[in-house]
Formats: structure tokens, C-alpha cells, sequence
């Protein structure tokens, strides 16, 4: 009997994978549990469609990600710190706070955890900083660490 996995099965299948599997062991086992349904026209079909559309959403994301990244080229992000004597900031500019700076001042949303510092940024000054935007894209964000008045 040809079957659809609804869910990853140990030792039979993945989910959406098509397989032959014997009468009994769909019958008795797999269906009761809800784990396959059997492979006709229909399920095939709305397979097909489901992954299509996976694939149209990946390909969206990839161009908003793509778009990002020509936007991040052109933007520069002021970032305002306190700093004593000599220029040098009390502690480091974060990539919170890039993230929170890239929000407030463009409305461009991007995690702190996509945002990768080399060595931290402990003076006033301008620095590129890396972003990973998604889908094997990263941009660079340009930033001027100003006096926090």
C-alpha cells in the first residue's frame, strides 16, 4: 500500500515522503495512529500544491532578505553612547542596541542575534557591522557611535 507520512516514523519514513509499506502494518498500525494516510489522486495533488507554495514563500523571503540588504548599504545608523575621558564608551555598544537604533530610526527590523560584531565597539567612531538577513544573505550595517547628550 503506497502511503503519505503525516509525521517522521523511526525506521520507515519522514514526514510528506511517499512510500510502499505492507496492507497490515498501514492498516494496523500507521492509520490507527495517525501517522500516514493513504496515497490517492487527491493527497498527491494537495502535496504537490503544499510545496509549491513552500516553495513561493522561500523565494518571497529571499528577495525581502535580498531588498534588506541593498537598504543596509545605504542607511547609517547613529548610535549614542556615554563615554568618559579620551572617547572611550563605559562598556560597549551592543547588538541590542544596533538592533533597537536600526528600528526607532528606520523601521527596519532585525534580531540581535543576526547581528555579528568581530570585536566589540568600545570608542566613538564609524564601523561596519555585519547581519545575517536569511536565506545565505548578510548585509552591513554602517554605524556611527555618537555622544549620548
Amino acid at each position: 500500500m503506497k502511503v503519505i507520512f503525516l509525521s517522521d516514523v523511526r525506521g520507515q519514513g519522514k514526514k510528506d515522503e511517499l512510500k510502499e509499506v505492507s496492507d497490515g502494518y498501514a492498516r494496523n498500525y500507521l492509520i490507527p495512529r495517525k501517522l500516514v494516510m493513504e496515497a490517492t489522486s487527491d493527497t498527491l495533488n494537495a502535496i504537490k500544491l503544499k510545496e509549491k507554495a513552500k516553495i513561493a514563500h522561500a523565494a518571497k523571503e529571499k528577495a525581502l532578505a535580498e531588498e534588506n540588504a541593498k537598504k543596509l548599504e545605504s542607511l547609517i545608523v547613529k548610535v549614542p553612547a556615554k563615554a568618559g575621558a579620551g572617547g572611550k564608551l563605559f562598556g560597549s555598544v551592543t547588538s541590542k542596541e544596533i538592533s533597537e537604533a536600526l528600528l526607532k530610526q528606520f523601521n527596519i527590523t532585525i534580531d540581535k542575534k543576526d547581528i555579528v560584531q568581530s570585536d566589540p565597539i568600545k570608542n566613538y567612531g564609524t564601523y561596519s557591522v555585519k547581519c545575517k538577513l536569511g536565506h545565505e544573505t548578510s548585509g552591513t550595517i554602517n554605524l556611527i557611535v555618537t555622544e549620548e547628550k
